[in-house]
This record gives C-alpha cells, structure tokens and sequence, in this order.
C-alpha cells in the first residue's frame, strides 16, 4: 500500500473515510461503500477527532450528526475531493488528447502552397499540439529526429520509416497569358524548340523525379532547348510562369491558384508524382502523428490534385 498523502498535515485516507461518514450517516452504511468493518470505520474517525483535537460527530442511537466543527471540515472536505477528481479527469483526458511537439517536414512547393494553407484548420481542432513547419527540398534525416514526420514526393530509401502513399500529384506544361500573346502556344512539344523553358536548377536537389523531362519531351535528338531561367523550389518556377516569363512543368494542384496561366499542350501525357507520409518506426504510436495523417488523408480526399 503506498504511503498516504497528507494534507495540512491530515491523512487523506482519513478524510476521505470522514466525508463518506458524513454523506451516509453511519459507520456501518460509509463501511460497505468503502468495504471497510464498521470497527475500521469508527477507529478511522475516532483517530481523526484525537489529531483534530474536536468533535466532528454527534454519536446518537438513530445515527451520526455532523457538529459545528465537522462541518467545517466536511465543506473542505468535499471541495477537495472535487477539485482532486477534476484533476484526476484531466489528467486522464490529456493522456488521450494529442499534445507536445510535431515537426513537420515538407518540399517548398507542395508545403509553402497547399500544406501551409489547411495548418489553420488542423491547429484550431488540436491547440495542444506544438506545431512546427520545416519547408526545404533537401531531405531530412528522420531516423535523427531532424523531423517527426515527412511529406515526400519520392519513395523513402532509408529503413527504418513507415511510409503511407498519400496522393498522386498531377502536372501538365503551363503558360501564362501574356507569354502567349507575346510568344504563341505550342501546338506541339516538339515546338519547343522554339519556346523559351523555366527548368529546376541543376545544382539544387530536385523534389521530384525527372524535373526537367519538358527539356526531352518531343526532342529525340537532345538539341538545347531555350532555358531563360532555372530555379531551385517549384513554387519560384511558378511564380516566374505567372510573370510571363516562359513556358514550364507545373503540378495541377498549384496552377489552379492562379488565373494567369493555362496549360499548354494538353495533349501530352500527364505526368504523375506520388507523394508519401513517412515517420520514423518508433513514433509508430505517436497520437499527435496519428491525427495529423488522418487530417491529411481527409483533407487530400477533399482536393483535387
């Protein structure tokens, strides 16, 4: 039994016994609700009254009576034992309420445009959850703990991970509209050749596999293409399409923020990106992870990718 805790130097055991005196009037009726003897019972409050010092019952042949000192002490009583109860039913409802810290790990585009835009949403229904959002195309060491959890857009390699497929993301080849009326549309990727190109840059480390196919699409030969600008995140290259810049690879789901440009070439295949939810093995129970990917996967169901 471990060693009960004390209380402006009273025994909470004894107080406890004392209120359940009190609310059923008798030794015998307050023993069967604490499945104590009626003897425990008594030596319990007559152990209390000698440390008090006072009286705190009424002994008389129909049952006991609080006295004007026992009821001092039964409304302390009773407001403790609610206050430890409400702390009791907090404690036990913060075991199950997500809470602590999520870092979150993204690639620029996908993060800054549509990740960034539900974080509202998800910090409003979970205000306990310390959230912290990292934006960067190189890839974090999850086994480090460099984040809990990643949004990628290629398969994770290292072992260790539990890995989710999240979405597919859809692209097609955009322009604006003023780039149109300056330069024209392709009718063909063939065309081009004589089109001015927004790539990935080459010494930045793509999100994505095959970034810059728009460079080999249509040109069996591998002739240079025009390229007016590289850029190291998705979302610059779309922010210089919007300008008017050139022509580029866009996923669907950014595009469509924008009503300055249109896709080009429609005809093309579609290319196809899938993204996953990975995090370490040892946060396989995390809760905090655990309602973030079921927010995730609710809020991907309700987008158009």
């Amino acid at each position: 039994m471990s060693t009960p805790e004390r209380a402006h130097g009273m025994d909470w055991d004894k107080l406890r016994i004392f209120q359940a005196v009190a609310d059923a009037g008798s030794f015998t009726h307050a023993g069967e609700g604490l499945k104590l003897s009626q003897s425990a019972i008594s030596r319990q409050i007559g152990a209390l009254e000698e440390q008090l010092g006072v009286m705190l019952f009424h002994r008389h042949a129909r049952g006991l009576i609080l006295t004007e000192q026992g009821e001092l002490l039964y409304r302390t009583a009773r407001d403790m034992a609610a206050k430890v109860n409400t702390a009791e039913a907090l404690l036990r409802a913060n075991q199950d309420k997500p809470a602590g810290r999520l870092k979150i790990h993204a690639t620029v585009g996908f993060g800054s445009t549509w990740l960034t835009t539900q974080m509202h949403e998800f910090i409003t229904m979970y205000p306990e959850i310390d959230v912290s959002l990292v934006l960067s195309d190189n890839e974090l060491d999850l086994g480090m703990r460099e984040a809990d959890v990643a949004i990628r857009m290629v398969m994770p390699r290292q072992p260790g991970l539990v890995q989710r497929h999240l979405l597919t993301v859809r692209s097609h080849v955009y322009a604006s509209h003023t780039y149109i009326q300056k330069y024209g549309k392709p009718t063909s990727v063939e065309e081009l050749d004589q089109h001015r190109l927004i790539i990935f840059g080459e010494d930045a480390r793509a999100p994505v596999q095959d970034v810059n196919w728009l460079l080999r699409e249509g040109n069996p030969d591998q002739n240079p293409r025009l390229v007016v600008l590289r850029v190291n995140n998705t979302y610059g290259i779309f922010r210089a399409v919007e300008s008017g810049l050139g022509i580029a690879s866009l996923p669907d789901y950014l595009a469509q923020q924008s009503t300055k440009i249109e896709v080009v070439l429609p005809e093309v295949n579609v290319r196809t990106t899938d993204v996953y939810f990975t995090y370490p093995e040892e946060l396989r129970h995390s809760k905090r992870i655990a309602v973030f990917r079921d927010f995730l996967l609710r809020k991907v169901a309700e987008t158009r990718f």
